[in-house]
C-alpha cells in the first residue's frame, strides 16, 4: 500500500473514531450507545490491522465489539432505557478527574523515546534478532507479531483466551440469574 492511500486510510479512520466518540459522548439513549460502543470497537479494530497489528484487531474486535456489546444488550433488561441525569457537580468532578489524569498521562509519555528511534530498548534487545530474521525460516509465519503471539506465546495468548472467555461467561451466568430471580418473584 502506498504512502498516500495509507495516509487517507489512517486520516480517514481517525475522523470516524473522533465522530463516534462525540456521538457516544452526547447520546442518552443506552441502546444506541451500545451499538455505537460496538462500532467504535470494530473501527479500533480496523486501524489496528492497518497498522500490521492482526492479533490486537481480532482480540479487539472479539472483545469489544463482539462481546462487550452482547454483555451490554443482555444488561438491558435489567436497566432503564434511559441514562439517570448527573447532578452539575459530579459532572464538574468527573471533568477534573478526566483532566487530570490525561496531563499525568501526556506527562508521562514525553519521557518516552520518539516513535520508530533506532536506540530504543526494544530495538537493541539481544532476541531481536531471532524474533524478525529466524522467526520466519523456523515457522513459516510471514507477521512477526502473529509469529511471536501464536507460536513462541502461545500458551499464554491461550491463557488469555482462556481468561477473557471466562469472564464472560461468568457476567451472563450472573445476567441469567437475575432475570430468573425477577421471574420468580413475579409469580
Amino acid at each position: 500500500m502506498n504512502m498516500t492511500v495509507s495516509l487517507i486510510l489512517n486520516f480517514g479512520l481517525l475522523v470516524f473514531l473522533v465522530a463516534v466518540a462525540l456521538a457516544l459522548a452526547r447520546w442518552r439513549h443506552l441502546f444506541p450507545v451500545a451499538m455505537l460502543t460496538g462500532l467504535f470497537s470494530l473501527l479500533s479494530a480496523s486501524l489496528f490491522t492497518v497498522l500490521s497489528a492482526p492479533d490486537v484487531a481480532l482480540t479487539e474486535a472479539a472483545v469489544g465489539a463482539g462481546i462487550t456489546t452482547v454483555l451490554f444488550l443482555a444488561t438491558f433488561g435489567l436497566t432503564r432505557a434511559r441514562e439517570k441525569p448527573v447532578e452539575s457537580s459530579r459532572r464538574l468532578i468527573g471533568l477534573a478527574v478526566t483532566v487530570i489524569t490525561g496531563a499525568i498521562l501526556v506527562y508521562a509519555s514525553l519521557d518516552m523515546p520518539h516513535f520508530g528511534a533506532p536506540d530504543t530498548p526494544v530495538q537493541e534487545h539481544p532476541l531481536r534478532h531471532k524474533y524478525l530474521v529466524e522467526s520466519q525460516h523456523e515457522i513459516h509465519i510471514p507477521n512477526t507479531v502473529t509469529a511471536v503471539l501464536g507460536s513462541y506465546r502461545g500458551y499464554d495468548t491461550l491463557g488469555e483466551v482462556a481468561v477473557v472467555f471466562t469472564a464472560g461467561m461468568a457476567v451472563l451466568m450472573l445476567l441469567g440469574r437475575g432475570r430468573r430471580g425477577r421471574k420468580r418473584t413475579k409469580e
